[in-house]
C-alpha cells in the first residue's frame, strides 16, 4: 500500500509579488496614473488657493489690521459683528437686487441673439463678432465708455439724444437712486451678454437638424418648433447659463466702483466693495475677512440649491 501524497501549500501571492517587484514599479505606477503630471498643479493649487483660504479663516478669527501686525484671537466676534452690521445687509441687498435685475435680461437677450445669429444667413460672422466683441473689453474701458454715454448735462450722449427728440434731458443716470442701479444693469448687459450668447449658439448648433425637418413635415410652424424642440433641447444649457450668471452677478465690483463708487448714498454699493472698504480703507482686515467668508457661504448655498433643483428636474424628466 502506497504512502499518501502530501501537497505543499501554495506560496503567499502578495509576498511573491513583493519579492519579484522590480525597483521601478512604483515609479511606473505614479506615471501610469498621471500623478507625476498632476503633482505640479496640486502644488500650485495648494500654494495659491488652499493656503490663502486657510490663512483668511485665521485672519477672520482675529483683529488683524492692514499695518502688518498680527492681531489677537477673538473667535467669532467678527462674524457676530458682521451679522449685526446694517451696512453689511444693505450692501448684500444691493448685490442681490443687481443679480435679480441683471440675470433675467442677460439670459433672455443672450438666447434671443443666439437664435438670430443661428438663423441669419447674411454675413453671419459679422453678427456673431459684433455681439460677442463687447465681452472682450476690460471692465475699465466699459465703465469709462458708459460714463461718457450717460454722463448728465450736455456732454452725455444719452441726454443729447433725448434733447434731439424733444424730451427733457438732464436725468441723473448715476446720481439719482432711481436710475443708478438700472444704469449699471444696462451697462453690464451690453458688456457681458456675449458670453451667454456664445453658449446658446453652440447649443443651438448641436441640435440635430432632422428633428426640425420631421416637425416641418408634420406641419409644425416656426413657433411650434421653437416651443417643442428648441427650448426643451436648450434646457441644460439654460441651467448652466443661469447658475453662471447668478454667480457672476453676485461678484459685481468693477463697473460699480468705476461708475458710481457705490453711490449715490451707498445705493449701489455691493458687498465686495464693502469688504474692500472695510479692509483697505477702514484697515480692519480681520473684519473684512469675516464678511467675505459670510458672503462665500451665501454663494455656496446658492450653488447647492441650484444643483439640487437641477438634479431633481433631470430625474423628473428622465422618469417622464
Amino acid at each position: 500500500m502506497s504512502a499518501p501524497t502530501v501537497t505543499a501549500p501554495p506560496p503567499d501571492s502578495s509576498r511573491a509579488t513583493a519579492a519579484t517587484t522590480p525597483p521601478g514599479t512604483v515609479r511606473r505606477h505614479w506615471t501610469e496614473h498621471g500623478l507625476v503630471f498632476v503633482g505640479p498643479f496640486l502644488v500650485v493649487y495648494a500654494l495659491f488657493l488652499l493656503w490663502p483660504l486657510l490663512y483668511g479663516v485665521k485672519m477672520s478669527l482675529g483683529d488683524d489690521n492692514i499695518t502688518g501686525t498680527d492681531g489677537h484671537f477673538i473667535g467669532l466676534d467678527n462674524y457676530a459683528e458682521a451679522l449685526r452690521d446694517p451696512d453689511v445687509w444693505s450692501s448684500l441687498w444691493n448685490t442681490v437686487w443687481f443679480t435679480v435685475l441683471s440675470t433675467v435680461p442677460l439670459v433672455l437677450v443672450g438666447l434671443g441673439l443666439a437664435l438670430l445669429a443661428h438663423h441669419l444667413r447674411v454675413v453671419q460672422w459679422l453678427w456673431r463678432l459684433s455681439w460677442f466683441a463687447p465681452f472682450l473689453l476690460p471692465s475699465g474701458v466699459v465703465g469709462l465708455l458708459f460714463l461718457w454715454v450717460i454722463y448728465p448735462s450736455d456732454f452725455g450722449f444719452a441726454d443729447q439724444a433725448l434733447a434731439s427728440l424733444g424730451l427733457h434731458p438732464g436725468i441723473g443716470w448715476l446720481t439719482d437712486e432711481r436710475y443708478a442701479m438700472l444704469s449699471i444693469v444696462l451697462t453690464t448687459v451690453w458688456w457681458t451678454v456675449g458670453f451667454n450668447f456664445l453658449l446658446y449658439l453652440a447649443a443651438l448648433q448641436a441640435i440635430p437638424q432632422h428633428l426640425y425637418e420631421a416637425a416641418e413635415l408634420d406641419g409644425a410652424g416656426a413657433w411650434a418648433r421653437l416651443r417643442n424642440i428648441t427650448l426643451p433641447m436648450l434646457r441644460r444649457t439654460t441651467g448652466v447659463v443661469v447658475i453662471l450668471q447668478i454667480l457672476a452677478s453676485l461678484k459685481i465690483f468693477d463697473q460699480v466702483y468705476i461708475m458710481t463708487g457705490g453711490g449715490p448714498d451707498d445705493a449701489t454699493r455691493p458687498i465686495l466693495q464693502y469688504v474692500y472698504q472695510s479692509g483697505f480703507t477702514g484697515y480692519r482686515i480681520g473684519y473684512a475677512s469675516a464678511v467675505s467668508y459670510l458672503f462665500f457661504a451665501l454663494i455656496v448655498i446658492v450653488s447647492l440649491v441650484h444643483l439640487r433643483l437641477t438634479r431633481r428636474a433631470s430625474e423628473e424628466g428622465a422618469r417622464s
